[in-house]
């Protein structure tokens, strides 16, 4: 792929230093960046990166966007891609947290607060103004552990996840 990437055939070559400088960012900075700290999901909140952003999506975002210090950001921010890692993690329940106003934007959500919501006991439903749909996983100290952004999910979307991640009452 980087022969794609680096096509000195076309109309518009691309110089070799700058072929050379993204490609060796791509290979070598951003898994030495990648394997650094780890931000907290309030912290990656707070710096826009809301949800289970995958890694390989930093990398992306890498070859378009020249900012370091953003692409770094992401990298704190970001879940490996690896299936078995993030798989297998469950959470003692969760929050639906919502702005009731903002409801009327979101017919998936309320179809699933009135209609699917009570099969899952560990999961309580939180009106918070002016707050977009996200889902507020937590541990078993009742902890927010991770904060996932719903607004475009489906309801089938949003049972999948819960059935897949939140335990039932009975666990």
């Amino acid at each position: 792929m980087p022969g794609a990437f680096c096509d000195l055939t076309r109309e518009r070559k691309m110089d070799w230093h700058r072929c050379f400088l993204v490609l060796f960012w791509i290979a070598v900075i951003l898994p030495i960046v990648s394997s650094k700290e780890q931000l907290s999901s309030r912290e990656c909140e707070d710096l826009g990166f809301t949800g289970l952003a995958l890694c390989s999506d930093c990398n992306t975002l890498a070859e378009y966007v020249k900012n370091l210090e953003l692409v770094s950001d992401c990298l704190k921010c970001c879940t490996e891609d690896s299936d078995d890692s993030m798989s297998k993690i469950t959470y003692s329940g969760a929050v639906l947290e919502v702005c009731m106003r903002k409801l009327v934007f979101y017919p998936e959500i309320v179809g699933f607060i009135e209609e699917e919501k009570d099969k899952f006991p560990t999961v309580k439903v939180k009106y918070v103004f002016n707050s977009p749909p996200k889902l507020i996983l937590l541990d078993d100290e009742g902890k927010q552990k991770e904060a996932i952004r719903i607004d475009n999910w489906k309801r089938e979307h949003v049972l999948q996840f819960l059935r897949e991640k939140v335990k039932s009452a009975s666990s």
